[in-house]
């Protein structure tokens, strides 16, 4: 049997054979058998079975069959156990199609809501890995090819997002499961190479306050800076340094959105921070969240690199994307209509950057107009930023995928599906090298 995924094909070793001598009582041995392979697929076209039929006598074997059946069996390799992990594996029954592929590639925490077999969505999975696990006769577009030397089943593994933004391409991974008509079995290893991008931002100071990208310890960064999607930026707003303060103030964030022009008011756009302060995208991304910083006069925030889902083309080298954000000065004390809120995937709620219970209404509306809690307005203002590029046409070719993320770290699932019970023994197929 033989599994293909993309264009790779690679077979199972086989089992290791034992070969023994045995001495005679003069002292001589026995010369050591010739260590030929375990088995060999072989074309119909090959398999000349007049040739094998029995009859009285004997006769030399022909050279045809030598040179198909006295092959030297290839060097056993060891297996390296610094050898990174299969990101997609693949299992073939001849009844059913089992998939895998580690949670590791994606950045998104429900990455498996788009992610299918064919047309059927995932249905189990672990801490580790998302399952697609389906019998050969469930309608999810299983195609099957018959000829002489084997039966071949194929379908297709895709991840296409739905939202407006992208945080990892999409790709199809062609799968292709083959039953030879003379065979054992084959075994398959193959990493998918995803094409990443990277990001050329540079955001411009305006008005009363400043936005600057800053790295991962709080550096302000200056000139170029590259980012691969899903990479997380880190950006602060501040007070500009000639701009007046008026005593003891908070910043705030009430809004933060990016967008393809350099107007605000364009389209597409997608919103980041909204609410009066929640931080929305952290409820699909776990590097968006709100950061405490030196002073309270500054607030700084994390968001994971995207593009915009439907201007992303095989045409398109590039994305530009800008970023507008509304701030504001207020009270030291945070209000539901002033504050920054971040979301917990660990509790699944939202939390204030310093402790205070005002986040109740981020999962509703936080009205700025609510009684003895005014929206602070004498000292507010919108900034947008420079542009910053995405940089899509990766012209040195694919590159190797390497996670940048630690694998999700949350519980086994099980998404409902009358046919389950047929796959209950699913975890125990993938401890074999089949």
């Amino acid at each position: 049997m033989e599994k293909v995924i993309g264009e790779e094909i690679s077979r199972a070793p086989a089992p290791k054979a034992k070969f023994l001598k045995s001495g005679s009582s003069s002292g001589a041995s026995i010369p050591e058998a010739k260590k030929v392979p375990e088995y060999r697929i072989v074309s119909a076209s090959m398999d000349q079975k007049e040739l094998f039929k029995p009859e009285k006598g004997a006769r030399p074997l022909p050279n045809s069959v030598k040179e198909m059946l006295l092959v030297t069996a290839p060097p056993e390799v060891a297996a390296t156990s610094a050898a990174r992990p299969k990101l997609v594996e693949i299992l073939c029954h001849i009844d059913r199609m089992y998939v895998r592929i580690r949670r590791e590639v994606f950045k998104s925490k429900d990455a498996y809501k788009y992610l299918k077999l064919g047309t059927c969505p995932v249905n189990q999975g672990t801490k580790v890995h998302y399952y697609l696990l389906y019998l050969l006769k469930t309608d999810c577009g299983f195609k099957r090819e018959s000829n002489a030397d084997y039966l071949s089943i194929r379908n297709v593994l895709s991840y296409k997002s739905t939202g407006p933004v992208v945080r990892e391409m999409p790709f199809d991974i062609p799968l292709q499961c083959k039953f030879p008509r003379l065979f054992h079995s084959y075994k398959v290893g193959f990493y998918p190479k995803l094409e990443g991008g990277t990001v050329f931002k540079a955001l411009q100071p305006k008005s009363s306050f400043t936005l600057s990208s800053q790295d991962a310890s709080g550096n302000e960064i200056t000139g170029g800076k590259t980012y691969t999607l899903g990479q997380p930026m880190y950006f602060e707003a501040k007070r500009s340094e000639n701009a007046a303060s008026s005593g003891a103030q908070r910043m705030y964030i009430n809004k933060c959105f990016m967008t393809a022009s350099q107007d605000p008011n364009s389209n597409p756009k997608y919103t980041v921070i909204d609410n009066q302060g929640c931080m929305i995208d952290g409820k699909l991304n776990e590097q968006s969240k709100f950061l405490t910083g030196a002073s309270k006069m500054s607030q700084k925030f994390s968001i994971g690199a995207f593009v915009f889902k439907d201007m992303v083309s095989s045409s398109s080298s590039s994305q530009q994307l800008y970023m507008h954000c509304d701030i504001s000065l207020g009270k030291l004390t945070p209000t539901p209509s002033s504050k920054a809120c971040s979301y917990d995937p660990a509790t699944k709620k939202w939390k204030e950057l310093y402790g205070d219970e005002v986040c109740a209404c981020c999962d509703s509306s936080c009205s700025p107009s609510q009684p003895k809690d005014p929206i602070p307005t004498a000292s507010r203002d919108i900034v947008s930023s420079h542009s910053w590029k995405v940089d899509l046409s990766n012209k040195d070719g694919p590159v190797e995928f390497y996670p940048r993320m630690k694998a999700f770290d949350t519980d086994t699932f099980n998404l409902e599906d009358p046919d389950m019970a047929e796959h209950r023994d699913f975890l125990n197929y993938w401890e074999h090298d089949y």
